[in-house]
């Protein structure tokens, strides 16, 4: 029955969405039709917003890039696929296979969503070819959704680290909340683990028919680790473009600095997003131990990281536009209008999730939208910290169809948007319904 469902929405998907980069230019061009609704300033004033959008998220743009190519290049390492190739042969079934990939996206969302974000995608590829029966669109997809979900309960997610620090934006008017507050209280908490129970449920739950099975089909790619030929003539220039004695000092000087930092800072600490791509950059010093080797397998992995890079400007200037034309601040206050103290919750998950389609980064959208989510909250007497934690869950569920954040791991394993599109809009489909019941519930119960 699972299958059945889920392969509605993808049928949907395979007909009706498009390639990653034309689903943003559709958004930017909504977003621009909406803007122009509520906005007095025209037409100009929306795409001189955009203009200035873009250049918000190069930088950003350039860490995701880079990531996606540290982080694949280490993946298509010879010895690296050895060993995650004798892991994922480990479990016995489909099903066990599922399981161990979900809990294994779960456990590193927690800890870094950087790590989640390429980790589980790799380990999915690897569990696809070694364990029969995994449709491995529905392993993307539901892995995704682990890294996704887990920053609803992660102390390192955007809100709840701001309003944790002491001088943040709306300290004189909220305060200063920690995490133990934020994060674990016990609503947040029971929302989080019926959501892991429900994904892993649906994971190994939906199952395709034989004929309909999908596996991880690898695409013909040129060796990576390419050597210099030597000969009897061989330079000085190409002793040195084989030299291993400059990668090693190199891979000594990155494991230098991420010592001293998991020594000074903690492990979990050190792990910020620069960090995880440094760590991945100094494994490759020792995984392509020359430096045609190591130039090599960058060059490779350009490719798939060329529509990170194209895309994420792009939905900066989608952000730009809905700050320019004031559209996100209308969603939420029309919305928080209609809200009572029993409902503001889910209107606060509602008018999140709708603002991250266009508005997709949980900082920039609680700058936004934070302000009078709070102010509704003391207005109507709610519990702010489960105000917080709506608003959380409604950046992230959404995005689970505003692919924004999956196109690197589409990246790494070669795959197109529609290819999983159609079982991540299944999985927010449960989401929405789910919390949305929790937020109603869960409050006349346990507050």
């Amino acid at each position: 029955m699972l299958w059945r469902i889920s392969r509605a929405f993808q049928f949907a998907a395979d007909r009706y969405i498009p390639d990653s980069f034309v689903f943003c230019v559709i958004l930017t061009l909504l977003a621009f039709v909406f803007g122009l609704v509520v906005s007095d300033g025209g037409p100009l004033k929306l795409v001189l917003g955009w203009y200035n959008g873009l250049w918000t998220m190069i930088g950003f743009a350039f860490q995701m890039s880079f990531m996606v190519i540290c982080c694949g290049a280490a993946a298509k390492a010879p010895l690296v696929e050895r060993f995650l190739a004798r892991v994922a042969r480990m479990p016995s079934s489909a099903s066990v296979a599922m399981v161990v990939m979900l809990v294994f996206g779960f456990v590193s969302s927690l800890i870094n969503w950087a790590f989640s974000s390429i980790l589980t995608p790799i380990f999915a590829m690897q569990l696809s070819r070694n364990v029969k029966g995994l449709h491995f669109p529905l392993a993307i997809a539901a892995g995704y959704t682990t890294m996704v979900l887990g920053q609803t309960w992660c102390p390192s997610a955007s809100v709840y680290a701001l309003v944790a620090t002491k001088g943040h934006f709306m300290e004189k008017a909220i305060g200063i909340w920690t995490q133990d507050v934020t994060v674990y209280n016990p609503i947040n908490t029971v929302l989080f683990f019926v959501m892991v129970v429900t994904v892993i449920l649906l994971g190994v739950y939906t199952k395709p028919p034989a004929n309909e099975l999908i596996t991880y089909q690898p695409k013909e790619e040129p060796a990576i680790a390419a050597t210099v030929a030597r000969d009897e003539q061989e330079t000085l220039a190409d002793k040195m473009n084989s030299s291993r004695v400059l990668m090693l000092l190199i891979g000594l000087a990155g494991l230098a600095v991420i010592i001293d930092s998991f020594m000074t800072k903690g492990i979990i600490k050190s792990l910020n997003f620069n960090f995880v791509i440094f760590m991945f950059l100094t494994l490759n010093t020792f995984l392509y131990n020359t430096p045609s080797k190591f130039v090599t397998a960058f060059k490779d992995m350009m490719r798939p990281a060329a529509e990170v890079m194209l895309q994420f400007p792009f939905y900066g200037g989608i952000m730009g536009m809905m700050t320019s034309s004031g559209l996100a601040k209308v969603i939420a206050g029309l919305l928080i209008k209609v809200a009572t103290a029993d409902t503001i919750y889910a209107w606060s998950f509602f008018s999140a999730a709708f603002a991250n389609l266009f508005i997709p980064s949980q900082g920039g959208q609680w700058i936004v939208q934070g302000p009078i989510l709070m102010e509704a909250a003391k207005a109507l007497n709610a519990n702010i910290p489960l105000v917080m934690n709506a608003f959380v869950h409604g950046d992230e569920v959404t995005n689970l169809i505003q692919p924004l954040y999956v196109i690197p791991a589409l990246a790494l394993v070669g795959m197109k948007l529609k290819e999983v599109w159609g079982f991540m809009a299944f999985i927010c489909v449960f989401w929405l319904v789910i919390v949305t019941a929790g937020l109603l519930i869960l409050p006349k119960i346990m507050m």
